[in-house]
């Protein structure tokens, strides 16, 4: 059960405490997949997704899942909040944070977050 059944070049999450929302985009920016996952679902559809770059705002708990992802094979970018609300296009809500993250990572100059080890 991926999140597609086309390999994606970026994925975007919005990381929440049950639900997560997922938007999944190729490189040019044309848009795959938006869903609303659980916690489960999101880790087993990640799991069975060919490796691509994930994107996520950086919060308590996306140290966590950038480690658990990288475990998979993605490579994850941690953006801090304030660098993707500038993407956020219609009013701010967990759907358009995810898509905010797809687009921020995209640019070529955006400043990323290195996400700390379980030691750390």
């Amino acid at each position: 059960m991926s999140i597609t059944s086309t390999k994606l070049d970026i994925i975007g999450i919005d990381l929440a405490t049950r639900v997560f929302h997922v938007h999944g985009a190729f490189d040019d920016g044309t848009v795959l997949s938006r869903r609303l996952l659980s916690r489960a679902k999101v880790h087993k559809s990640l799991f069975d997704q060919p490796c691509c770059t994930v994107a996520m705002e950086t919060c308590r708990s996306s140290h966590y899942c950038a480690s658990e992802l990288e475990g998979f094979g993605h490579t994850v970018l941690l953006i801090p909040p304030a660098y993707v609300k500038p993407f956020v296009k219609r009013q701010k809500n967990d759907a358009n944070d995810a898509e905010a993250s797809v687009e921020a990572a995209q640019r070529p100059n955006m400043t990323f977050v290195a996400h700390k080890t379980e030691e750390q």
